[in-house]
This record gives structure tokens, C-alpha cells and sequence, in this order.
């Protein structure tokens, strides 16, 4: 797999660079909405890997999310096994089958942004709770690794009271929810560069099978956790933020530009 931050961070850096874009175009992303979408997007960036027990995500919250994950892995192989071809193995893990797919992506987002719309408040304090949590594993990694799940929980619930304090009443509940489908589809990305590929377009046919791993030409592709991710990919999306941040704060934009 990717690694956690690798994959929070590109959640961050294709935020940024699409509210810089939006900005670049005339329209304008309220700060509220800027900064709670990066970290809601980071989490989400790591969602995806809830189908492996041994992913970050799967830690971030103790017991409680290495319950889920199993069972997500569970039912992702059912569902794998159950709708493959017959060129396709059957297989004995979920990891990297439904989970991985702009069905799940869109899905997600879907859910979230329904269930803020009907719920309100309640519905996105529980999104921003669980996603802050993720981005907090993914961004801090070392830190929360050495403090463990209860603390890291913890500064969950602050993070996330804050986020809703600052967050708009109804209007800011919409980007929750493009948020966790661009934090999804972004990890999707991310999984498509390494040696395996991601089978994004399931449930669609391509080359008789279902589950086909879309990859770049295998001498584009990257091996999860090596030197090229660790030496070029993290500081590339690093630079790709802050770039990104900066054409995003319409101030900061003005300056660069009348410069």
C-alpha cells in the first residue's frame, strides 16, 4: 500500500490546487470551507484502505475500527467473488476491490452529503469526528503512533468541535460530502501508480474482466513505500499544497499575481 501520509497529503494537495482553480476562475471558496474540506479530504484520502486490518485507518480509532475494517473486508470479498468473471481468481481478501472503486467514492460522498442535508449538525459532526480522526493518523502519523488511539481520539473530538463551530450552518455542510468523494477518488489515483494497480471503473467490463487494475505502463509505476515515494512523490505534493494554499487565500493570490 501507499503510505497513510502519502496518501492524506495528496488529499490536502488536490484540494488546494482545486480551490486555487476555483479561485483562478472567479469564484471563491469561504475559509471555513477551505481549510475543514483539506482535512476532511486528507481523512477521506485514507478511507479507502478500511477494507485492510492492517491499514492506518484501521488503527486510528483502536478496537472499534479494527472491527470494521474486518467486516468491510469481509463483505469486499464477497462482493468480489461474487461479481467477477471468469478470467478473474477467486480471492480470500477484500483488499483493493470495492473499496477502491468510483462506485464507492461517489457513494460515499452521496451518503455523507445526504445524511448532512437530513441530519444537520449531528450527521456532520459525526463525518468531521471520524475524517478529522483519519487525517490526524495520516498527517501525525509518528505522533499518534507513540501517544496511541484513546489520546489521538481525543484530540479528535476538539479538532472536530472546532471544525463545527467554524463551519457554516447548513450552507458549509455540502463540501463534507465532496469532500469524502474527492478524498476517495484521490486515493484511487494514488493506488493506480504503485506495481498493482486499482480497479476504479468496476463494475464495468474492460478486457473481460470486472475487476480490471487500471495502472500507468508498468515503467511509470512506483513501488509502495519506496525511495521514489518517500524522495520525490511527499515533498512534490508538499510543494503542490503550498502552491496550492496560496492561490487559494484570495490576498495571498493578489499579491502573487500584481507581483
Amino acid at each position: 500500500m501507499v503510505m497513510g501520509p502519502t496518501h492524506a497529503l495528496s488529499g490536502v494537495a488536490v484540494w488546494m490546487a482545486g480551490a486555487a482553480g476555483v479561485q483562478l476562475l472567479g469564484g471563491t471558496v469561504p475559509s471555513a470551507e477551505l481549510a475543514v474540506g483539506a482535512a476532511v479530504t486528507a481523512g477521506a484520502a485514507l478511507l479507502p484502505d478500511i477494507d485492510h486490518p492492517s491499514s492506518t485507518v484501521a488503527r486510528t480509532f483502536g478496537p472499534v475500527s479494527g472491527a470494521v475494517s474486518r467486516a468491510v473486508d469481509r463483505v469486499s470479498t464477497t462482493v468480489y467473488n461474487a461479481t467477477r468473471m471468469p478470467r478473474e481468481a477467486p480471492r480470500t481478501g477484500g483488499h483493493r476491490t470495492l473499496t477502491h472503486t468510483a462506485v464507492f467514492a461517489v457513494a460515499a460522498g452521496a451518503l455523507v452529503g445526504t445524511a448532512c442535508g437530513l441530519l444537520g449538525r449531528p450527521a456532520a459532526a459525526t463525518v468531521l469526528f471520524l475524517t478529522l480522526g483519519l487525517a490526524i493518523r495520516g498527517l501525525m502519523g509518528r505522533w499518534a503512533r507513540r501517544q496511541g488511539w484513546v489520546v489521538t481520539t481525543l484530540m479528535t473530538g476538539g479538532a472536530a468541535a472546532a471544525a463545527m463551530w467554524w463551519l457554516p450552518t447548513g450552507r458549509g455542510y455540502p463540501v463534507l460530502g465532496v469532500a469524502v468523494t474527492v478524498g476517495a477518488l484521490t486515493h484511487c489515483l494514488g493506488d493506480m501508480i504503485t506495481k498493482q494497480g486499482c480497479p476504479l471503473a468496476w463494475p464495468i467490463v474492460y478486457r473481460g474482466k470486472r475487476w480490471w487494475e487500471f495502472a500507468p505502463p508498468a515503467a511509470l509505476r512506483i513501488r509502495a513505500g519506496g525511495g521514489f515515494e518517500k524522495a520525490v512523490l511527499v515533498p512534490a505534493l508538499t510543494a503542490l499544497t503550498a502552491v496550492g494554499t496560496a492561490f487559494a487565500i484570495p490576498e495571498v493570490q493578489a499579491v502573487i499575481l500584481s507581483g
